[in-house]
């Protein structure tokens, strides 16, 4: 048998997974997009302060973040899908907690919910993670990829399932719209226990390096700083998006459908993203990522629009796509099969954590300066972004010539 051969056999896991995988990203992307699309609205409603009103979706970003290691521990110590069921369950939890914060108007409440929701978004996220461990080198870009196409659905189920339900339990706004989240995240967790992930690899194999050693490789950093950038970025600006539109006088359902297209522009490039990724190498596209999130910022500086809002979300998702896919593939060539889930969870955990600055500086940012500033903070974080993938690739160069 040939090569060609063997790598299709191979990887025919590596699809199915990555199949799998996508369709548990629809639905854990469409019960983030709930959180996004409702959580600022419904945190103005309870707060005290109305610049408190982003600081659910900040508890998101904390539970993402705190989750991330725990997470990669149980993954690394008892499997893959005990981890899956672990985060769905925080999933399923979220919705129930949220609906009855509406219910008894319990902000408190509320954020707990949210930090739930962030626990099961960490989860989500290993799911790119997952569909690389079964795949060959070629595959690899490409499964991640298709994993993160799963949330176009997401896209579609999250939004329409705000819509549609936000008044079905009245006179409480949106607490119907959480059960049905929850009900998702069920129906998630059946789905990942089809997944056939490999077993845990030992952490302490004769050629599994220190985490210290690794995180210091210029690869890794760029890596993570480029995640940080374009991850932190997107949550910084759809965070405070409804609640701008709201100020602006925009209706909910507009707001909605911002949230909608934005999601689907996250989204839909997944199809080609690995592809370009495989031809180009990921420096290139996560550079290409970061000027569409710079355009982004141009569009939301030059009006406040319906217009101007749609696509600003919809360049932005376009630019968290390529930015966050290629910094994603990049993390993948840092680490040895045995290192894979304490590398993993330990860059999400950095990229996550950072986020949470800028989510809970989001409302106080908009609600203090306005939407302007908010699109004006984009620009010297992307130079960062630039200036991390010009060091790697200087340094890159250098070892090529040393050979």
């Amino acid at each position: 048998m040939n090569t060609a051969t063997d790598l299709n056999a191979g990887d025919r896991l590596a699809r199915r997974n990555a199949l799998l995988l996508a369709t548990a990203t629809a639905l854990a992307g469409a019960n983030a997009t709930v959180i996004f699309a409702t959580a600022a609205i419904v945190g103005a409603a309870l707060a005290s302060d109305p610049s408190y009103a982003t600081i659910p979706i900040s508890f998101f970003v904390v539970g993402m973040a705190l989750g991330t290691l725990p997470i990669g521990y149980i993954a690394r110590r008892y499997g893959r899908r005990t981890a899956f069921v672990t985060g769905t369950s925080a999933g399923v939890l979220t919705g129930i907690l949220a609906s009855v914060a509406v219910v008894y108007g319990l902000f408190s409440l509320l954020c707990l919910a949210t930090f739930f929701g962030g626990v099961y978004g960490a989860t989500a996220q290993s799911y790119r993670f997952a569909a690389a461990d079964s795949a060959s080198d070629a595959f690899r870009p490409k499964a991640i990829a298709w994993v993160l196409a799963g949330g176009i659905f997401a896209a579609v189920i999250g939004p329409q399932l705000v819509t549609h339900t936000m008044n079905m339990w009245q006179p409480y706004l949106f607490a119907a719209s959480y059960l049905f989240q929850a009900g998702i995240a069920a129906l998630s967790m059946i789905v990942l226990l089809f997944v056939k992930a490999p077993p845990p690899l030992a952490a302490n194999t004769p050629d599994a390096r220190p985490l210290s050693e690794i995180v210091r490789a210029p690869r890794f950093i760029a890596a993570v700083i480029c995640g940080i950038v374009s991850y932190g970025l997107m949550n910084f600006m759809m965070t405070s998006a409804p609640l701008a539109m709201k100020l602006c006088g925009h209706d909910v359902t507009e707001s909605n459908l911002a949230i909608e297209f934005h999601v689907m522009a996250m989204y839909a490039p997944s199809f080609i993203t690995g592809s370009l990724i495989a031809r180009f190498g990921a420096p290139k596209i996560i550079a290409l990522g970061m000027l569409l999130i710079i355009a982004a910022a141009a569009v939301g500086l030059a009006g406040i629009t319906v217009p101007h809002f749609w696509a600003n979300m919809i360049l932005l998702g376009f630019g968290w796509n390529f930015g966050f896919i290629g910094a994603t593939a990049l993390v993948t060539e840092t680490h040895l099969p045995s290192e894979r889930t304490k590398v993993q969870s330990f860059n999400d955990f950095l990229v996550f954590g950072t986020m949470v600055i800028g989510s809970f500086s989001s409302g106080r940012i908009l609600v203090d300066y306005g939407w302007s500033m908010v699109n004006i903070v984009v620009f010297p974080l992307v130079l960062a972004g630039f200036g991390a993938l010009m060091l790697f690739g200087r340094k890159r160069e250098a070892a090529v010539a040393l050979g």
